[in-house]
């Protein structure tokens, strides 16, 4: 089975902006003012649209799945085959989730999580 990537964190109640504002900054005694990412706000959300969305499609497969396996639902010699259909397709829905999960997590884990706000950091989703 696999395990879910790290999730992107949202901004926690008394988070503040990182101490050291003067590396890479035109003026390092210019105080500069910093905002929370708004492109990793975006994938904050991405991951708790998705994440649910997954697990609904994973419980309702994993209930077809137990059921397709128990003889008292099937007692043909069909049975097998759908059984073995049901198991690639969960395979495959493991690797899909495995998928956009990871590109969510990795997009955050390259997203500063507080830019400068005259910075003019790129927006990815804009």
């Amino acid at each position: 089975m696999f395990v879910d990537p790290p999730a992107p964190q949202p901004l926690q109640p008394g988070e503040t902006p990182p101490a050291s504002a003067n590396a890479g900054l035109p003026s390092p005694d210019a105080v500069t003012s910093w905002e929370f990412n708004p492109d990793y706000q975006r994938l904050v959300m991405m991951w708790r649209q998705v994440l649910p969305v997954l697990d609904t499609l994973t419980a309702s497969l994993d209930k077809a799945y137990q059921l397709a396996r128990s003889r008292d639902v099937w007692d043909a010699p069909v049975s097998g085959r759908y059984v073995e259909d049901m198991t690639e397709w969960r395979t495959r829905l493991g690797l899909y989730r495995q998928a956009v999960l990871t590109s969510i997590s990795d997009q955050a884990a390259d997203t500063p999580r507080w830019v400068p706000v005259r910075a003019g950091a790129p927006h990815a989703f804009s």
